[in-house]
């Protein structure tokens, strides 16, 4: 009996026909890019302790980016990453905590709980989850304590704190699914593990690398993102490009937009040198955590946005946000339309058909 081929699955297809196209986009961005000492150009050398955990919020990157459960394209020029705030952390929590060479006892450690959990080789599905306490992020204790050890003894880990004692924590899984080579579904859905109802941020970020300061040898042209009219009941934001052209955030719900500038903010890290504009890296940070309203722009431009969502969550219930990135005409590398219904102003966005491409995508 002659054996008969069975038929190539979505994923064997797409490797087959667009591979390179569905891999433009991908998991390409770092979860703490200040903790692999890439970011050392320092006269002295000292690589961990030049550029700190304390400065990445306020301090634009030269050689790459990092972010909580996040991608990019393949030149990291547009990123997309997830931020977070309880209410209680004295900063966002925008990207992985660890200990440095010099602050373990053990060598260079995150201290985190984050699980990947799917990916397909395409990156057309992926699915992550992080586990986020509910009370302040006990940082300076994990820094002392570790510190105060030698190493004879054993690290000192997050869940040695009793953060997340009695199940008080968020399951945060984000899961992306791609409609085309160059369109984004993002869902993020937050689970209130513990016993008492709990307050959660959830900030969808979408930002350009910084390669137009004038510290870069050849500065490029600015890009920008800017916000432009949506259907009812979302949220639009353009971002526009000099080399990748324009793409489009749609972003589910009436969420305030937060817009700041990818540009250090000197004047908390450098003080002899001003501040390019009063909208600097940390801008969003200091306007959620702090309450500085001056600290976003009121006229929705910049190089760095967040979607603002703000869930109080039941014990054992779950909130959700949902947003999708598409490049505006976008084609296949056979140069025909992506399978994408998401455009500038289209309702459709969202609803049945975002649904459908996760469900098929996870299929």
């Amino acid at each position: 009996m002659k054996d008969e081929k069975k038929p190539l699955t979505g994923e064997q297809d797409r490797l087959r026909t667009d591979g390179p196209a569905w891999k433009h986009w991908g998991p390409y961005l770092s979860e703490r890019q200040w903790g692999t000492v890439r970011e050392d150009y320092s006269d002295s050398g000292d690589a961990w302790n030049y550029f700190t955990h304390d400065h990445a919020r306020s301090r634009a990157y030269r050689w790459g980016e990092d972010g909580l459960a996040g991608v990019s394209d393949d030149k990291q020029r547009l990123c997309f990453a997830l931020a977070l705030w309880n209410g209680k952390d004295p900063i966002l929590k925008e990207r992985l905590f660890g200990l440095t060479n010099s602050e373990a006892n053990h060598g260079e450690d995150v201290k985190e709980y984050y699980f990947y959990l799917d990916s397909t080789p395409t990156h057309s599905y992926m699915k992550y989850l992080y586990k986020y306490p509910q009370a302040a992020f006990p940082y300076d204790d994990l820094v002392q304590t570790n510190s105060r050890r030698n190493r004879e003894e054993m690290e000192y880990e997050l869940l040695d704190t009793g953060i997340f004692d009695a199940d008080r924590y968020f399951d945060v899984f984000v899961e992306y699914a791609k409609g085309g080579p160059e369109d984004l579904l993002v869902r993020i859905t937050a689970t209130n593990r513990g016993a008492e109802a709990a307050e959660l941020h959830v900030l969808p970020t979408l930002w350009f690398r910084n390669d137009w300061a004038a510290w870069q040898a050849k500065p490029a042209e600015k890009p920008i993102l800017k916000q432009i009219k949506a259907p009812k009941g979302t949220r639009a934001v353009a971002a526009t490009h000099p080399v990748m052209g324009e793409y489009v955030l749609h972003c589910d719900g009436d969420m305030p937009l937060l817009f700041t500038e990818n540009d250090t903010n000197n004047e908390r890290l450098f003080p002899q040198y001003p501040n390019a504009s009063p909208y600097v890296k940390d801008g969003i940070n200091n306007y959620v955590v702090s309450g500085q309203q001056n600290a976003v722009n009121p006229g929705a431009t910049g190089t760095k946005v967040s979607a603002h969502y703000r869930f109080k969550i039941a014990p054992g219930q779950s909130a959700t946000a949902q947003v999708r990135l598409v490049r505006q005409g976008a084609t296949t590398a056979a140069k025909k339309p992506a399978p994408s219904t998401a455009k500038t102003g289209d309702a459709v966005a969202f609803g049945p058909a975002f649904d459908q491409i996760l469900k098929d995508r996870l299929g």
